[in-house]
């Protein structure tokens, strides 16, 4: 049994939420942020569910490499990506204020889904799940949106929110996995590192 996994992820909630299920965990960042948002980038046509899972994958095989090249711990790795849909749209992170403020107009009195899609890896072996919950979000003023995305909540995150944070009073109802939407489905990921083999809890 692994006493210990290595995170590839920026995401603060993401370890939160391993610390939560008890998962001993270590951070492996990406050398170049650059890097990272060129894997990121939406292929034509590509369907959320098909995108996210594919970004998933390939974050997994950089992280595998940083492994490798770094000698560090041949501890099992875990990535995940979130993204937010409506319908065949995909809203990434917002690029600006202007944009954040397009994204929280277009999820306004809506109902869109949220995807997190999780890959293991040890050894020679992999293991992946995705997660996708709805959520509708109430009506928004525009003045309810500028003043979201005055405080920088909306940058950094996917769809140009962020649910634990006081958007959180305009969602007015979920359907799924709240820990997913945060960016990490917990019953997924637990499923995932028991098949590989991590001790937790």
């Amino acid at each position: 049994m692994h006493p210990t996994i290595h995170l590839a992820s920026q995401s603060p909630r993401r370890s939160q939420l391993l610390l939560q299920l008890g998962v001993r965990h270590e951070l492996m960042l990406a050398d170049d942020s650059d890097a990272a948002e060129a894997l990121e980038a939406v292929l034509p046509g590509e369907l959320p569910a098909d995108y996210v899972q594919r970004v998933t994958g390939l974050k997994l095989d950089a992280a595998r490499k940083r492994q490798r090249a770094g000698r560090l711990p041949a501890w099992p790795i875990l990535c995940a990506d979130t993204t937010v849909a409506i319908g065949r749209r995909i809203l990434g992170k917002p690029a600006d204020a202007d944009e954040a403020a397009a994204m929280l107009g277009a999820l306004s009195g809506k109902t869109h889904r949220v995807l997190t899609a999780v890959a293991v890896a040890s050894g020679r072996q992999r293991w992946a799940a995705l997660s996708t919950s709805r959520v509708t979000v109430a009506p928004l003023s525009k003045q309810a949106i500028a003043a979201y995305v005055a405080s920088g909540e909306p940058f950094g995150k996917a769809g140009a929110y962020a649910i634990q944070s006081q958007f959180a009073g305009w969602v007015a109802h979920v359907d799924g996995s709240y820990s997913g939407i945060m960016g990490l489905p917990l019953y997924e990921t637990a499923q995932l590192l028991r098949a590989a083999r991590v001790s937790f809890g």
